[in-house]
């Protein structure tokens, strides 16, 4: 068997391993079920692909994450490592052939999520194939207490029973106590080995600051850090809010979110990780496996809404072991904003049942049927057709794909397919008289070759691009030519796909789940509960208040967060006075703004507040209309 820093050095070009990884990895080779609790950026994945390659056979991953699932398998492919997903979209015929190349093919991983994992044919192939090692990512989708609970992960332990002699190694980056001893029930671990890493981040400051004005703040830590920074926001529209606003203040920026066409993600993506633009402004759907070393700061400029995701977002700073800030920007309005965020469009057991009725009544589903069929979904017509809010329902029927009543794909798109149904002279012929269509037509008869013959489906962006217009004139067009009836044209425009996963029975498929709708609602509620209460809570160390949350027990003060800075040795009497003389001096020269004294006295915040409340008490200065200060006898 190769050594493990052999392959570690052979693929990854790595030297040594970090702390954990080699008795993890150890502990995985020796055929221990083991269970692997590492931070953000501690190189889990390293802990199930290096053993799995120095062993024969193959290893299957599960995984919930399609976008992190696919990204390794990318990765693993570039090294030269043959590595398969089985993800959606694949046909039966397709399905057997590659579970096929899994058995015979020398592949050495098979990432599929859990959902797959329910298929008998993926469950019969699994068991001819030489499993060298199980492992099961994001592991706290397994419990109930865990914040991204999937039912379905509770199957996961059917791995065991198709393959009983293979060790199995689980992986997450977040887990309460609670959270841990329920996977290692779950996955039916006896005497596994157990490697909880601390979470403690010695070199990063956890800072929380009330602000008014939070773009202001922004701005100042940004231009005081020049380094690459991620700044974190609650919805799309204000990543390119804060985006523009940083670019007028000369300070390079771009900007990621879900809805973005992919190779706009990966051309903001590289810009930021080759330090072309300092600032990544992003909604959480930024930042799953990214792994700069040089993140400086991360800036919350909404409350995140658990711990657990404030704890893997702000883990994404400091990675090279250098001083870095994760800060949180809050104001008198955040409590209200994060409970409309997260609170009031938690969905009932009762309107999720009202959303599932209505989603089968809209496609027409009669009761007992509809076992994988798939529609094109379009979400704004479904919400209009019967009043529903569209986060409200949105949330509802994310909880359906959680709990794998129906599978939602989010993707938008625009789904056309034409034919013409006229012959070609009579298509000349008309061309004739409508000069202006030609380019378009003859664009698409040169991309299209089979389309006198058979309905094709087509590209709207190609086209326009092809024939140098927009897409919305191309639309125009073939509107035009379907009306004329030169073409038969199927034109919709889709949020989405949704599939049925198991027949209708309306009330009774919602009761099978109610308990975990109504558990999950009160997860919710605690974890916005304890977000509140750490950014509230400014007498007790920040890093400590996050430790405590995940279980560490004695955990000393950081010495560096917003908390720990404000406790330090309190300002001497003569700084007091020092201060207090400054500030009439410069008032002397004109009325100033709280930022400019800052600017201009070189002292804390806390401090420059503290002798103006002094000031203000003896009457020495005064507030003007404007929110400025200005001498009293001026």
């Amino acid at each position: 068997m190769e050594q493990p820093i052999n392959i570690l050095e052979r693929y990854w070009n790595f030297t040594e391993f970090r702390p954990e990884q080699e008795a993890i990895i150890n502990a995985v080779i020796e055929g221990e079920d083991t269970f692997v609790l590492l931070p953000t950026g501690g190189g889990k994945s390293l802990c199930f692909q290096i053993p799995a390659l120095a062993k024969e056979g193959i290893c299957v991953v599960i995984s919930p994450l399609i976008a992190l699932m696919k990204d390794q398998v990318q990765q693993l492919n570039d090294k030269g490592i043959k590595t398969m997903a089985l993800t959606s979209g694949i046909t039966y015929s397709q399905l057997d052939t590659l579970l096929d190349n899994c058995i015979y093919g020398n592949y050495k991983f098979l990432y599929l999520s859990p959902e797959r994992l329910q298929q008998e044919l993926v469950q019969e192939r699994i068991k001819q194939m030489h499993v060298n090692l199980i492992a099961v990512d994001e592991a706290h989708c397994i419990s109930q207490w865990g914040s991204d609970f999937r039912p379905a992960y509770k199957n996961i332990a059917l791995l065991r029973q198709l393959q009983p002699t293979v060790n199995v190694v689980a992986l997450t980056a977040s887990a309460t106590p609670k959270v841990v001893e329920d996977i290692i029930k779950e996955l039916d671990f006896i005497q596994p080995k157990i490697f909880k890493q601390s979470f403690s981040r010695p070199n990063l400051g956890y800072m929380v600051y009330h602000e008014n004005d939070k773009y202001y703040r922004i701005e100042t830590i940004l231009k005081k850090y020049k380094e690459p920074s991620i700044i974190y926001v609650r919805n799309r529209k204000l990543t390119l809010d804060v985006c523009s606003f940083l670019e007028s203040k000369n300070i390079s920026a771009t900007f990621y979110h879900g809805g973005l066409p992919n190779i706009e993600k990966d051309t903001n993506m590289t810009l930021w990780l080759q330090n072309q633009k300092q600032v990544m402004v992003a909604t959480n759907a930024f930042g799953m496996g990214i792994d700069k070393p040089d993140v400086k700061t991360v800036i919350h400029l909404n409350l995140p809404e658990s711990m657990e995701s404030y704890f893997q977002e702000a883990g994404r700073v400091g990675r090279n072991g250098e001083k870095a800030f994760a800060v949180i920007l809050k104001n008198n309005s955040d409590e209200v904003s994060v409970k409309n965020q997260f609170l009031s469009v938690l969905p009932t057991v009762d309107f999720v049942k009202q959303v599932y009725r209505k989603l089968c009544s809209y496609f027409q589903i009669s009761y007992g049927e509809g076992e994988y069929t798939t529609f094109d979904f379009d979400f704004n017509s479904f919400c209009k057709a019967y009043n529903f809010n569209a986060i409200l329902a949105y949330n509802a029927l994310l909880l359906l794909d959680r709990n794998s009543i129906i599978t939602l794909s989010k993707q938008f798109k625009n789904k056309v397919s034409a034919q013409f149904i006229v012959s070609s002279a009579t298509l000349f012929s008309y061309l004739e008289n409508h000069t202006n269509f030609n380019l378009i037509v003859k664009s698409m008869l040169r991309m299209y070759g089979g389309i006198f013959d058979h309905d094709c489906k087509i590209d709207l962006g190609k086209i326009s691009e092809k024939a140098s217009t927009s897409e919305n004139t191309v639309t125009q067009v073939l509107q035009k030519l379907a009306s004329d009836e030169v073409i038969n044209l199927h034109l919709a425009k889709t949020d989405a796909q949704v599939t049925f996963i198991e027949p209708r029975e309306d009330d009774k498929t919602i009761n099978r789940i109610a308990s975990i709708i109504e558990q999950q609602n009160d997860l919710k509620k605690y974890q916005v509960k304890s977000i509140l209460d750490y950014i509230e809570n400014d007498s007790v160390c920040k890093s400590v208040q996050l430790l405590t949350y995940f279980g560490e027990k004695d955990a000393k003060p950081c010495g560096i967060c917003s908390v720990c800075a404000n406790t330090k040795k309190p300002v001497k009497p003569q700084d007091i006075n020092t201060i207090k003389k400054r500030i009439i001096e410069l008032l002397e020269t004109g009325d100033q703004s709280s930022r400019n004294m800052i600017a201009a006295l070189n002292c804390s915040e806390t401090e420059l507040k503290n002798v103006l409340k002094l000031l203000l008490e003896h009457q020495i200065i005064a507030i003007t209309p404007t929110n400025t200060y200005k001498l009293s006898h001026l």
